[in-house]
């Protein structure tokens, strides 16, 4: 039997904690929990094979029959009828669908990833910074259907709640792994995974490279590009060629445009 239990103060010692938890990256970091917020994200985690601990649901948008007719639950996970006050206080969104989950994290280490195709085409982030564009490229990389992100350096938890946001819940069913660049390059080099690196130096056009291969396309950050341990070990740097007056575009966009090009040769 799921169990089942109430809250109607926002004072209660649980929702301090999904406080904690929604907003330090240090707090998820040390109980190895996070909280997700979202019909379609709790969904996302239970095909990604997550273990939901809790579930919260306002009792003013949800019913527990809802619950347990749409979602897979386990019986060890809790359900608790919140009341709208309560649920304010715990919800990170502006537009709310009426559910919150404590859900158990996952390890990323590097040394798990296990690629399940000898001919992989992989996205590489470089230390990305802002959240959203993290979820962006996991929204990317699921629309391509990647084989994995690899996330070098990373700035930020993956759990934070607005990379669960911007990627729509694809961080809970994508392939992804992280670690320092020189850990990643070494992978890729054990794998002989050819490297393209997003560059504006020493770069030909990304339209006439053969991604068709085992494949790793690597982007940086918008400010500061790729560190030179990447330019240094890169099978060749390629650029998106601008007509315009800037020379670059945001690091998802211009991910979704070699991504697809790759993909589109390998179709061919």
């Amino acid at each position: 039997m799921l169990e089942t239990k109430h809250i109607s103060s926002a004072q209660n010692t649980l929702v301090k904690k999904i406080v904690l938890l929604r907003d330090k990256s240090k707090e998820r970091k040390k109980t190895g929990l996070f909280i997700l917020e979202g019909k379609r994200e709790l969904e996302l985690a239970q095909q990604g094979n997550y273990d939901i601990k809790t579930v919260l649901y306002n009792e003013k948008l949800v019913t527990i029959s809802t619950l347990k007719d749409n979602f897979n639950l386990y019986n060890n996970t809790i359900l608790i009828g919140v009341t709208q006050e309560v649920y304010d206080k715990i919800a990170y969104r502006n537009t709310t669908e009426g559910i919150v989950a404590i859900t158990k994290a996952k390890s990323h280490n590097l040394s798990q990833l296990k690629l399940k195709t000898k001919n992989p085409l992989i996205l590489v982030a470089e230390a990305p910074e802002k959240p959203g564009n993290i979820g962006a490229l996991l929204r990317t990389a699921d629309a391509a259907n990647l084989d994995a992100v690899l996330i070098a350096n990373p700035k930020t938890d993956l759990y934070n709640p607005n990379i669960i946001r911007s990627s729509v819940g694809c961080v809970f069913t994508g392939t992804i792994a992280t670690g320092t660049s020189s850990e990643l390059i070494g992978y890729l080099k054990n794998h002989e995974i050819d490297i393209y690196c997003a560059a504006l130096t020493a770069s030909k056009d990304y339209s006439l490279i053969n991604y068709k291969k085992p494949t790793a396309i690597v982007v940086g950050t918008e400010n500061s590009g790729l560190s030179d341990i990447w330019l240094e070990q890169s099978t060749q740097n390629i650029i998106i060629p601008m007509e315009g007056h800037i020379d670059s575009m945001n690091v998802s966009v211009s991910a979704a445009i070699l991504i697809f090009e790759a993909k589109r040769q390998r179709k061919s």
